[in-house]
């Protein structure tokens, strides 16, 4: 395929998978579960953290954290008391368990009064139209709170060499603004530009096929030779492609 065949045939991909029936079967639909602004950023921060594994497994246990919470994430996060976290007492997700998010809640509530918000802290630090510098910040400031060091590896520092994958598809469905309903882009200071692909096994296998990608580990590096590929291809809406990479590679078994 040529350049021009290959963003034609990514495109009609991109119009295939990125519409609302996409949600259905898809972590994101635990943030469109809200209207509130700070409970749909919490929501999916929270579901974006435990996205790996099984899908179905994956939108179980986010709607398991949600029902916890009350199903009022950002008051639970802000007005929460310490006898309240006994209740998440038991929560497992694969390696991800009570003890991690309690230390998540506790983070986020010193996020939102110290930081000005998820929005906030994500939207500094944006370095050559890339969030990967602000992801690495963002890490710092998550843990500030006192938490165990076992916590500290749900939250991917791509400047330790990792593709950062589920911080990337959080902001993917925090800023991109699709039109169709499915990323519900309510994030207005970060530009979709700045935003680099979620970076899976999936993602990965099928831009390996298809010439865009080279390097056999999905770290940083492939990262950031993908977003290059995908720029050229689209400058102000690059990660748009993740829909038919995804799509490709879960559905189609490309």
């Amino acid at each position: 395929m040529t350049q021009n065949e290959l963003k034609d045939f990514l495109d009609e991909k991109v119009v295939l998978y990125n519409k609302p029936d996409f949600i259905e079967s898809d972590p994101i639909q635990i943030p469109h579960l809200f209207m509130q602004k700070e409970d749909i950023e919490i929501a999916g921060f929270l579901a974006a953290t435990i996205a790996w594994g099984n899908r179905k497994m994956i939108i179980n246990n986010a709607h398991k954290m949600m029902e916890l919470m009350g199903n009022s994430p950002y008051d639970f996060v802000m007005s929460h008391k310490e006898h309240h976290l006994d209740s998440l007492e038991g929560f497992v997700h694969r390696t991800f368990n009570s003890t991690d998010f309690t230390t998540f809640i506790k983070a986020l509530q010193n996020i939102y009064i110290k930081h000005n918000g998820l929005e906030g802290v994500f939207a500094k630090n944006i370095k050559n139209n890339s969030m990967q510098k602000s992801i690495h910040e963002f890490k710092k400031v998550f843990f500030e709170v006192a938490h165990q060091p076992r916590t500290q590896k749900h939250v991917s520092d791509p400047l330790n060499g990792s593709a950062a994958k589920r911080i990337n598809m959080f902001l993917r469905w925090m800023v991109r603004d699709d039109t169709t309903g499915v990323d519900l882009g309510i994030w207005k200071s970060i530009s979709p530009s700045a935003l680099s692909c979620p970076l899976d096994v999936h993602s990965g296998n099928v831009a390996r096929k298809l010439g865009i990608l080279t390097r056999k580990q999905n770290d940083a590096k492939a990262l950031a030779e993908l977003d290059t590929q995908l720029r050229l291809m689209d400058a102000t809406d690059p990660v748009k492609y993740d829909f038919a990479l995804f799509g490709l590679g879960v559905f189609e078994k490309f």
